[in-house]
């Protein structure tokens, strides 16, 4: 079993880095050297300053405790996927998508995620419902700036179980990398203006709009909601540019 570290050394800006963990099973190197350093890509705070991140081929292959040629396979399939970009003579960066970019990935989250609560409706339990609406009780009664890290988290959580519980394989697959994507704007984001408070709301409506098996109104409520994150990107995310 494999995990990545969320946290990140202390470091000098110019030499923003991530932290993965030693590999403990010699088996399918490729496949944990991919899922590692990928998990503490998607843990960081990428948007969250404009310092490039270079990952060191040999360093993530010590701190792993594999070879080369593994860590060199799992970047190449980042890459194709999106999450790093190689420069000859330069290295390996993790990428900063644009905001034209992270509107187009929202843009395909909402269809995808509006899908599955419409298969939500025909799918899922009384009690799979329920369980969407038990993560928001800590944060009732305006309590979600207090604790504004604690519902980022819950925040994500939410939004991949809507997709698991669309029993959907195909479009399970098709959002798992897209939600990676999304998972580290969504992280920025939540803490801008209103975005709490309003993601919130929305998400209580979504859940009422499930348990009443209104198909259209879900389908509706969710998809407004990716695209109320794209119209927030659009007007207030000029760091992404």
């Amino acid at each position: 079993m494999l995990s990545a570290a969320t946290k990140f050394p202390s470091i000098a800006p110019s030499e923003r880095r991530i932290a993965v963990d030693t590999l403990s099973s010699p088996a399918s190197l490729k496949r944990q050297a991919y899922a590692a350093i990928k998990s503490a890509i998607a843990a960081m705070d990428v948007y969250g300053s404009h310092t490039e991140i270079r990952l060191d081929e040999r360093r993530l292959a010590l701190e792993l405790g594999i070879s080369r040629t593994p860590v060199r396979e799992a970047m190449a399939q980042l890459e194709r996927e999106g999450f790093v970009r190689s420069e000859p003579r330069r290295g390996v960066y993790v990428v900063r998508k644009t905001k034209r970019e992270v509107i187009e990935l929202i843009t395909a989250w909402a269809a995808l995620e509006s899908m599955a609560a419409r298969l939500i409706t025909d799918n899922a339990s009384d009690d799979e419902i329920a369980s969407l609406r038990k993560m928001f009780a800590t944060f009732e009664n305006g309590k979600v700036r207090a604790h504004l890290d604690e519902y980022s988290d819950v925040n994500i959580e939410f939004h991949q179980t809507i997709i698991r519980l669309s029993r959907n394989g195909v479009l399970i697959n098709l959002a798992e990398n897209l939600f990676t994507h999304m998972r580290m704007i969504r992280r920025r984001t939540i803490g801008e203006k209103d975005r709490a408070d309003r993601s919130i709301r929305d998400h209580i409506h979504i859940i009422a709009a499930l348990e009443a098996r209104d198909t259209s109104r879900a389908e509706k409520l969710v998809r407004d909601h990716a695209l109320g994150l794209a119209d927030h990107v659009a007007k207030y995310a000029d760091y992404l540019d």
